[in-house]
């Protein structure tokens, strides 16, 4: 028999629907500085709607960027304190004449909801909001102490609520962390990501000569920059996509066999994966290793642009002074960012060719995660999901990295329970991103169920 609470989601779904739709309506692209409005609107929003549905203290916490969306209610003598987290930044919807409706008019089509932040992660936040809702009116409190906190600045990395949860440990003392921005493995299959990957992101810059010069009279002579940096980058892997970076993979743990074994279990077909998610000619990695070890279990190292030079329409027949690459890593469990970083940078200097001056910048990094699945949380997630789903709740590790994660760990001592109801197809970060109406409905019951199964 359903509690009340969840009785009175499945009676308010429509509304919880169009609130959702509301909030995805607002642009709030974070790295863009036009839409800096935007994103304060989706925060007060957020906290608006915190106050109405009975949290206390709600508020905006001001950083040097986005603010923060902080609330709690703290009643609940001696049972955990979970501290939700979520985001309600979103990227920018370029290119706009991929998308079959408008990016920020949410559309409801073939049993999803369409728009820009539908899965990543406005439509899991009010998931999370709209469950707090439900146990407050049903039972008139919460079965465990809550603090939420959202941030504006995820999707440019998450520096502001990095600062802030570093200064404020107790303030934010909190059992565990509710996390919803991953997804489940395939479509009606109840998962939780248990690891993920850490990452650095980072800048080489090459200098060549004081300023460009004309390539006919001084071609041959004078160093390339851009030529410097392809040739720095093509020594940073082998054609098999193995890192040269001596050392490397010193500290790297493979998973366990009954890990791995899990992983061989879960419905994934590498083939379709090619086909349906990469859209690739072929897959490419170390060899030896399933995609999903390579993904999940593996470091990788690529690149992301070379801005710099001239790229305009005809020709320019210059050598460019300088050039620049954006590359980043993404970590396993028991590497360091701090570590990785000083590999790179050192190697990165030695293999330089002669005659540029080369500069390796960190920009940001966030570290690895990777939680026991007997934590007592994750097991009272696997009962709620289970019960919801009717299936039993596979584990998963996501190649991708969440930075405040481990700032949770690290300043907060709580690990991270990372409940998403996303899907692998709904497009994050690219035209035509979407969320499964019933994964949005069904997340929101098995949200109910895992805070009152996490309160026993």
């Amino acid at each position: 028999m359903a509690s009340a609470a969840v009785e009175y989601a499945r009676r308010n779904h429509a509304r919880f629907l169009d609130e959702m739709k509301a909030l995805l309506r607002i642009p709030s692209i974070s790295t863009l500085p036009e839409h800096q409005g935007d994103c304060r609107k989706a925060a007060q929003r957020l906290a608006d709607a915190l106050k109405r549905v009975g949290m206390e203290n709600a508020r905006l916490i001001e950083t040097e960027g986005h603010p923060l969306v902080y609330a709690d209610w703290l009643h609940a003598a001696g049972k955990p304190t979970v501290l939700v987290y979520g985001h309600y930044d979103v990227q920018p919807p370029d290119p706009l004449d991929e998308w079959l409706s408008p990016p920020f008019e949410p559309t409801e089509r073939d049993g999803n909801i369409y728009a820009r932040g539908a899965a990543d992660d406005k439509g899991q936040v009010c998931a999370q909001l709209c469950a707090l809702e439900s146990l407050l009116a049903a039972d008139g409190r919460l079965p465990l102490n809550v603090r939420v906190l959202l941030e504006g600045e995820e999707e440019v990395g998450g520096e502001g609520i990095a600062g802030y949860v570093a200064s404020k440990p107790g303030e934010l003392k909190s059992d565990f962390a509710l996390i919803c921005d991953t997804e489940m493995f395939a479509p009606g299959l109840p998962t939780l990501c248990v690891g993920l990957r850490g990452m650095i992101y980072t800048e080489i810059d090459v200098r060549g000569a004081r300023t460009d010069l004309h390539s006919g009279m001084y071609g041959g002579a004078a160093p390339n920059p851009f030529v410097a940096l392809a040739q720095i980058i093509a020594r940073l892997k082998d054609e098999d996509g193995r890192i040269l970076i001596r050392h490397f993979y010193d500290d790297v743990v493979a998973p366990s066999p009954e890990e791995l074994a899990a992983w061989s279990s879960l419905p994934f077909n590498e083939e379709e994966y090619r086909k349906a998610e990469v859209g690739s000619r072929e897959l490419v990695g170390e060899p030896g290793y399933s995609v999903l070890e390579r993904t999940w279990a593996r470091p990788s190292l690529d690149v992301h642009g070379m801005p710099g030079g001239f790229t305009g329409a005809g020709a320019k027949t210059v050598i460019p002074a300088r050039a620049q690459a954006k590359v980043s890593m993404r970590l396993v469990p028991n590497m360091t960012p701090a570590k990785a970083f000083a590999q790179f940078k050192s190697y990165v200097q030695e293999v330089a060719p002669a005659g540029v001056d080369v500069e390796v910048r960190l920009i940001h990094s966030g570290d690895t995660c990777l939680t026991p699945v007997d934590n007592p949380y994750i097991q009272a997630a696997t009962r709620a999901l289970g019960e919801v789903w009717g299936k039993e709740t596979v584990f998963i590790r996501s190649g991708g990295s969440i930075p405040i994660v481990g700032d949770f760990a690290r300043h907060l001592g709580a690990p991270s329970v990372m409940m998403g109801f996303g899907l692998p197809d709904d497009q994050i970060h690219a035209p035509n991103e979407k969320f499964s109406l019933q994964n949005f409905k069904l997340g929101i019951e098995s949200l109910i169920r895992f805070l009152e199964e996490a309160a026993r």
